[in-house]
């Protein structure tokens, strides 16, 4: 009888709260459907459960759109390089520079902006900004070929070659500012940034979100054709349309959220006055839109998406960190692989660093100082395995994001740095021994 009474009631053993066998198997069902990816899944609920938990602490303020927009600006440069820092612990190294590596370009760009261009092109000139970044796109990837060359031809461990330049580029920090805070005084640098000046503004924003819907909805037209032309297994029709009314509700929203935060009322009066624009009595009204860091983390991040999934460099990146000695004797130069990945790691770190320096309108000494633990973590907290072979570059920009709304929740709350170190100390831990734990039960 006891043994039969499970299946008397309808119950199953997995299902929660007793809930009934069949309700539970249809649930499951559907997700299995949609072809979602779990992990992610459950971080996007984390997140949602993080922001509505400060949300609820603060009563409400948290969630307000300027809140929510810094929030996104601050988690910018770090998302930035998180989305490279996949692709170098997936082919089993680390990258313990980035921070320092940040700081230096950022102190470059100031000092090419503040110091060189004043007297040899001129200031707030249109192509000023645009060779300072030039310059540290290239310095960039210099330091991520040298570094990436000791690590692949030389033989030195990855984890010494970046904490010895974790050392040494935060030391240049100071001989090249010289011991001081330098500011780019550059209009056209300081929109890299976000902020009211630095966003696309209300009818452009809206154009991009539903630019966004088009290019969705193409695609899972697209990817269905091609199942079922090659006669692969295709989702229910249901699962397609949820998944594409999901990401136009999610873009939509946020394009909404970003639009109901206006300029402030004196920026948005000395506006009018600049550009001969006849203000309504009660003062212009202009939407602040999708801030320019936002996009840019969303190109950095479709664009290391496709060379991970799409391109011969990420599949060989994957297969590498799978089982390198399998990969360089299937013909991959799997240290030609390595160097190019630190290459990449460089380039990103000049594009956090324009950032970084753009969104306070400066380059202090220690900007960049703690990247590194919150790049890995949010690597880590993505999905990526640090016995490598497995990471992924989206999940990477949603661990940025949930480190940094319990970093600027916390902060909301009146927590110092301290605490604020301890939460992201533990959550790295966590994150880290979560992925340990699942790594042992697959086996």
């Amino acid at each position: 009888m006891a043994g039969t009474a499970g299946t008397a009631t309808g119950q199953a053993a997995g299902s929660p709260l007793g809930m009934p066998a069949r309700a539970w198997t249809k649930i499951t069902d559907g997700i299995r459907a949609t072809e979602v990816d779990v992990r992610l899944f459950g971080m996007v609920l984390a997140l949602a459960a993080i922001l509505l938990g400060f949300g609820v602490a603060t009563g409400g303020k948290f969630l307000e759109p300027v809140n929510l927009l810094t929030l996104s600006v601050q988690a910018a440069s770090v998302a930035v390089i998180a989305t490279g820092m996949v692709l170098v612990i997936v082919s089993r190294n680390i990258d313990l520079s980035v921070g320092s590596v940040v700081g230096l370009i950022a102190m470059v760009y100031a000092v090419l902006m503040h110091e060189v261009y004043p007297g040899t092109i001129g200031v707030d000139t249109a192509y000023g900004w645009i060779l300072a970044l030039a310059a540290g796109l290239t310095l960039g990837a210099i330091i991520g070929a040298l570094q990436g060359f000791i690590i692949a031809y030389i033989g030195v461990p990855s984890f010494i070659v970046t904490l010895g330049g974790l050392l040494a580029f935060r030391g240049l920090v100071w001989v090249v500012s010289g011991g001081s805070t330098q500011a780019p005084d550059d209009k056209q640098f300081v929109v890299l940034g976000g902020g009211p000046q630095g966003s696309l503004g209300g009818p452009l924003s809206w154009a991009f979100g539903i630019a966004i819907c088009v290019v969705v909805v193409g695609l899972l037209v697209y990817a269905r054709r091609q199942r079922h032309r090659f006669g692969f297994p295709v989702r229910p029709l249901w699962a397609e349309g949820l998944i594409g009314a999901v990401i136009i509700f999610v873009t939509l929203g946020g394009v909404a959220i970003a639009n109901s935060y206006k300029w402030p009322k004196g920026l948005a009066n000395r506006y009018a006055i600049e550009h001969g624009i006849n203000a309504p009595p009660g003062g212009l009204v202009i939407d602040s839109g999708i801030p320019i860091p936002v996009v840019i983390v969303m190109g950095v991040t479709i664009v290391l998406t496709f060379l991970a999934t799409r391109r011969r460099f990420g599949r060989y990146v994957f297969a590498i960190g799978g089982n390198p000695e399998a990969a360089e004797l299937g013909g991959i130069n799997t240290r030609w692989i390595i160097m190019k990945t630190y290459i990449l790691m460089g380039v990103l770190c000049a594009i956090s660093a324009a950032i970084a320096s753009a969104r306070i309108n400066g380059a202090t000494l220690d900007i960049g100082e703690g990247y590194e633990l919150y790049v890995i973590a949010a690597a880590v907290i993505g999905g990526t395995s640090f016995a490598g072979g497995i990471g992924s570059v989206s999940g990477a920009v949603l661990g940025a994001l949930v480190m940094y709304s319990l970093k600027y929740g916390l902060s909301f709350l009146g927590l110092n740095s301290p605490i604020q170190n301890i939460v992201a100390g533990i959550v790295l831990v966590v994150a880290v021994g979560f992925d340990t734990y699942n790594r042992r039960r697959a086996r």
